[in-house]
């Protein structure tokens, strides 16, 4: 029997929970951004019901329209099927209020980087929903032992954090803060699973192996390129055919999204202090002009409607 074969019974006992056999019927997300529009699409299609959150109309308007438009995309590659997006579509509510979401038994938040947001959101849970639910941040550089300290369940608060594009990406972080039960470890590790993630543990620590480890490539290949030394499409392409990179660094950056890539950094170059996460000027300017990259249409690159490389920024 394989990992995706368990049940959460063969972990805990048929009496842990009292839905059905996996216990995981309903998920909310918190934020239907890049990321949470990525989750939603990864959870419904492994035929779980999502509540996604957003703050308001036009936000949920917005991410509905690009979470069907990235949909047919996968149409056109054929990876994703008319049919398969009817049914993806059909398991995700969006709403607009926390009350919305009492019953779910994981809640996923995936809003931005700010830790006052991310505690206050949390607080609001702790007292809304039933004493079962796990709550899962998506950070991947903020204390989650702070965060967790603010709840009256901190042995139920856990990371897993995903990396963009969700649906392509087998990866996930599980970060155990300190107080997280090791049921709780399970749990997510099960859930990971089943929506087809390979998950990784690290230890609770700024940036933790992804970003940490990502983050100064990308900062040097912009120092290159602010020095000159090659063309963003030649940095890229140096770094994709040398060292057989899926993405080049600044394509990468883009595609991430610049204000996160540099609220990253940020917070990396406070919490340690090295000098290899101190914010490139390039990208700071870039934030500066709202060039956020492929989600705003231009950042290193300039993009189409459909998110394609329509010509090199620099």
């Amino acid at each position: 029997m394989g990992e995706n074969d368990l049940k959460l019974e063969d972990i805990f006992g048929s009496t842990h929970f009292s839905n059905d056999a996996d216990g995981i019927n309903l998920i909310a997300i918190i934020g239907a951004g890049i990321i949470g529009q990525g989750l939603a699409q990864t959870i419904a299609g492994e035929g779980i019901e999502v509540i996604v959150v957003e703050k308001d109309e036009e936000h949920r308007k917005n991410a509905k329209e690009q979470l069907s438009e990235s949909l047919d995309r996968d149409i056109k590659r054929w990876s994703v099927t008319e049919s398969e997006k009817k049914a993806i579509l059909s398991r995700i509510t969006w709403e607009k209020s926390l009350e919305t979401i009492k019953e779910c038994d994981i809640i996923i938040e995936a809003v931005d980087e700010d830790f006052k947001l991310k505690k206050e959101i949390f607080q609001k849970l702790d007292q809304l929903v039933k004493e079962s639910t796990i709550f899962v941040s998506n950070t991947s550089t903020l204390s989650l032992t702070k965060i967790a300290e603010t709840t009256k369940r901190p042995e139920k608060i856990i990371g897993m954090h995903f990396l963009n594009p969700v649906p392509k990406i087998p990866l996930v972080e599980i970060v155990k803060c300190f107080h997280t039960s090791n049921e709780t470890v399970k749990i997510a590790k099960f859930f990971a699973s089943k929506i087809g993630k390979t998950p990784v543990e690290v230890y609770e620590y700024p940036g933790f192996v992804t970003t940490r480890a990502i983050v100064p490539l990308l900062n040097e290949a912009m120092y290159i390129l602010m020095e000159g030394v090659a063309t963003a499409e030649h940095i890229d392409t140096a770094m994709k055919l040398g060292y057989n990179f899926q993405n080049g660094p600044l394509e990468m950056a883009d595609m991430m999204g610049l204000d996160e890539v540099l609220a990253w950094m940020e917070t990396l170059w406070k919490t340690l202090g090295e000098p290899r996460y101190r914010a490139c000027p390039i990208l700071r300017k870039l934030v500066r002009e709202r060039k956020l990259g492929k989600k705003t249409g231009e950042g290193f690159y300039k993009y189409d409607k459909n998110g394609k490389i329509v010509s090199s920024s620099f």
